[in-house]
């Protein structure tokens, strides 16, 4: 019974990755706009707080600001990230050339014979499918715009009916109770968990802008949006998003020094933001388990790629506040939190 039990659940399980695989591009565009209906979400719970608000405007109302601000911004971000791109595709032959500056100084100062064979590499190497890479991610977003809208605006729609449906479904009293619990410690882990991350995500791609800025770098508003995406994805986020302005600096100019400069000063914003605002902010929010972020980010990354790295946390952070939930499943929970207490101060 309990071994046919277990290959019942991992038939289930392996069903469920099957239909994500696959589904991607119905699932994916769901998921985000759930994310987005989060975000409005919070928006409106602040506004909710200013007395006149509160008892003037209706939620309503404040559902189309919240939702209109949004797209709002990311319409504005994506136009000037497309202008941007252009840039860097105009300047791709400088680039280029650069490299064999950037590869002689290295092999006249450090006398490393593997510098030739990364210089054939890097000879050989289309630079112009990195842009056609960023160019495919930007239409890929584009595309998928249209339905993540329309699932958004359904969801603010029948937001007003959950409720009702739930009570409908739960007839008793303490059924209801305990999938209301449930439910809204899921929206208040995640709504807390995005809404906070966000700020410092902003935090840390605004203060990268100045110094990009600042240092000369080409472009500076599209690395600094990739800092701030990239700040999304735990671990290995920030790094990624170091790294990418460091080489282009050192591709613009063709020397190491201006690249040596954007790793110290935006490694420094990455490491102050990361180590002293960022655990301050969301460490009493989340308890999640720092092998099961890394085993998330691997798992989600190789199913849905950058954007499933960006909502692993979120995604683990439902498991648990679920899965603690119900019997058969808290142990499971247990395991995923960092020292066993599910979702403290929450």
């Amino acid at each position: 019974m309990k071994a046919s039990r277990i290959t019942n659940s991992l038939l289930i399980s392996f069903a469920v990755v099957v239909i994500f695989i696959y589904g991607k591009n119905l699932i994916l565009p769901f998921v985000v706009a759930l994310i987005f209906w989060f975000l409005i979400k919070e928006i409106r719970d602040v506004l909710n707080k200013i007395r006149f608000v509160d008892e003037k405007i209706p939620n309503t109302v404040l559902n189309i600001i919240g939702f209109a601000a949004i797209f709002a911004i990311i319409g504005g971000v994506a136009k000037i990230l497309t202008l941007n791109i252009q840039q860097l595709s105009s300047e791709l032959p400088v680039y280029q050339n650069n490299i064999t500056k950037i590869t002689e100084a290295i092999n006249t100062n450090f006398s490393i014979d593997i510098v030739s064979a990364v210089k054939e590499f890097l000879g050989e190497y289309e630079y112009a499918n990195l842009l056609s890479v960023l160019f495919n991610s930007l239409t890929d977003l584009f595309g998928d715009a249209f339905l993540i809208i329309i699932y958004t605006l359904f969801l603010l729609l029948e937001e007003p009916f959950f409720s009702k449906k739930i009570k409908a479904i739960y007839v008793k009293q303490e059924d209801l109770k305990e999938v209301n619990q449930v439910l809204a410690q899921i929206d208040k882990s995640i709504g807390r968990y995005l809404s906070l991350k966000t700020l410092i995500s902003l935090l840390t791609g605004f203060l990268s802008y100045f110094a990009l800025l600042f240092i000369g770098i080409d472009a500076p508003l599209f690395w600094a949006f990739l800092i701030f995406l990239m700040n999304y994805i735990p671990a290995v986020g920030s790094l990624i998003a170091t790294a990418f302005p460091t080489m282009f600096a050192m591709l613009q100019f063709g020397e190491l020094m201006p690249g040596i400069w954007v790793l110290i000063v935006v490694g420094a914003i990455q490491l102050v933001v990361g180590n002293y605002i960022d655990p301050k902010l969301t460490g009493s929010s989340l308890n999640v388990s720092p092998l099961v972020v890394l085993i998330g980010l691997a798992f989600w990354g190789a199913i849905w790629g950058i954007i499933g790295m960006i909502l692993s946390v979120p995604i683990t952070v439902m498991m648990i506040v679920v899965f603690s939930e119900f019997p058969n499943t808290k142990g499971i929970a247990i395991l995923l939190t960092k020292d066993g207490k599910i979702l403290k101060n929450n």
